[in-house]
């Protein structure tokens, strides 16, 4: 078995599934209803090995096999075909409930639980104190457990697994039942046991607990493995079997004329396709397009989103015109240096008509982008000024209610009209006290989310990237962030 923790071979399940039964004694004593049924393969042919000291990620639909798998790795099923090899003390955290007994309170169940893992009493005690305040049920640990919530359950079989001395953890995607805060904890939690060496194998749905704690991650579909590799190429491939990986997002009839074909993060010299960056690294975005007769010229809009996919930068390219003649054209955005935003990210690529602003196109393309950088700087930094004041801030002025046109015409979400002209007064009145307009103004009249730079009332938002770099957020509409785009924000709040 050399290194490895865990080594299955050739691993099949087989259920039987009923259609009809018996469902009484008679029945089944006179045979008045024959039982018929039919094999479920829950697993086929699975060939797994994970080194000691690994963390690996199984991922899949739905109904894939995921949590027969670890059942049978750990050795609560066994294996119809195959075989299955593990060194070292398992901690299994499975199904919600299970190891615990409803009827006996919280204590008891540490010790029931405990023991099913492998520790004697006397472990147990050693362990006690610090099972109870990580699970944070010091109150209710005398309480039956029948009383508790899904969350308590969570916590209190999680903080018992991690204190067993496991050297491998399997974990079922339990842990999405608990909070944010203990959903941080366990992370943590798994963070010192990959210092310390052990072994990890858990499923989840969340694709971003993947990356940010995986070396690897194993795709199931149907029972069989689809994929074993790079956790990257790993999620694209669940995506792509979900059938959400490059999907439309949405269209309009324009799309007969323009259609996008593919995007992705290359070399900015050599333009070999590439996903790993380091921040401040020069990079190039590349989107191929093609386009039929009657194609208007249209820009191309690229946003870089992140985690969630929550937009982190935008890039507008154009108005560019592509030729019907050619199969493909491939626009290409240059980043001089990229942002210091650390992480794996997408890319949300869209055709828009300026003259109509119809979307004639629109895409996202996951996982195209990866980048590192220092532990201690993975944010944007926001240009600011320093004062320090001796007076406290004047009472603010109730704000004028809006217009009849105001309320009939709001405006968009971004930047409602009747926002844009209390910026505009609030702006004239402080043009009038300093005899200037003020030099670190925001450019308010934005496109969609919150960007780079420093919000209205001097609130921070994602902050600005290096000069001559991408910002975090959208600018104005053919216009880039800068002077430029203050001034055109000043002439529209007026």
């Amino acid at each position: 078995m050399g290194d490895q923790a865990i080594d299955a071979r050739g691993v099949g399940k087989r259920f039987r599934l009923y259609a009809q039964r018996a469902t009484s004694l008679k029945e089944r004593v006179l045979g008045l209803r024959t039982a018929s049924g039919q094999d479920f393969w829950a697993l086929r042919e699975v060939d797994l090995a994970i080194g000691t000291g690994e963390t690996v990620g199984l991922i899949g639909p739905n109904g894939s096999g995921k949590s027969t798998l670890l059942k049978v790795l750990a050795g609560i099923l066994p294996p119809t075909t195959g075989s299955v090899s593990t060194r070292g003390r398992i901690a299994s955290l499975l199904e919600l409930g299970a190891g615990f007994d409803g009827e006996l309170t919280g204590r008891e169940n540490i010790y029931l639980n405990a023991s099913i893992l492998g520790l004697t009493k006397r472990e147990t005690d050693r362990y006690f104190d610090a099972i109870v305040e990580f699970s944070e049920l010091a109150d209710f640990i005398d309480t039956h457990v029948k009383h508790y919530s899904s969350g308590m359950y969570v916590r209190l079989g999680f903080a018992v697994a991690v204190h067993v001395d496991p050297d491998i953890l399997l974990v079922d995607e339990v842990l999405a039942v608990g909070d944010e805060a203990f959903a941080a904890k366990c992370l943590a939690k798994v963070n010192e046991f990959q210092r310390e060496g052990r072994t990890i194998l858990f499923v989840t749905h969340g694709l971003g607990t993947l990356h940010e704690i995986c070396s690897r991650a194993v795709v199931l579909n149907q029972g069989r493995v689809l994929f074993d590799g790079d956790v990257g190429e790993a999620t694209g491939r669940l995506r792509a079997l979900l059938g959400v990986a490059g999907t439309t997002l949405s269209t309009d009839q324009g799309t007969k004329v323009l259609q996008l074909l593919d995007a992705r993060c290359a070399d900015a010299v050599t333009r070999m396709t590439e996903l790993d960056f380091y921040a401040g690294d020069k990079a190039a975005v590349e989107v191929d397009v093609r386009a039929l007769d009657g194609a208007p010229p249209v820009e191309v809009r690229v946003i870089v989103t992140g985690p969630d996919d929550y937009p982190m930068y935008r890039m507008t390219a154009g108005p560019v015109t592509f030729d019907p003649a050619a199969e493909r054209q491939t626009v290409r955005l240059t980043i001089p240096s990229l942002p210091p935003l650390q992480g794996l990210f997408s890319l949300s690529v869209a055709l828009v008509d300026p003259a109509t602003n119809a979307t004639m196109d629109v895409h996202r393309f996951g996982e195209r982008l990866r980048v590192y950088g220092p532990a201690d700087d993975a944010m944007i930094t926001a240009d600011f000024d320093t004062d320090v004041l001796d007076q406290p801030p004047p009472p603010k002025p109730p704000a004028s209610p809006p217009t009849q046109e105001e309320i009939a015409n709001p405006g968009r979400p971004g930047a409602p009209t009747t926002f844009l002209r209390q910026r505009a007064e609030r702006l004239a009145a402080a043009e009038a006290k300093e005899g200037t307009m003020p030099a670190a103004e925001p450019s308010a009249d934005r496109e969609g989310s919150p960007g780079a730079g420093v919000g209205p009332e001097g609130s921070p938002r994602a902050g600005t990237g290096p000069e001559g770099s991408p910002r975090a957020g959208p600018g104005p509409e053919g216009s880039a962030n800068g002077d430029g785009g203050r001034r055109e924000a000043r002439e529209r709040a007026r």
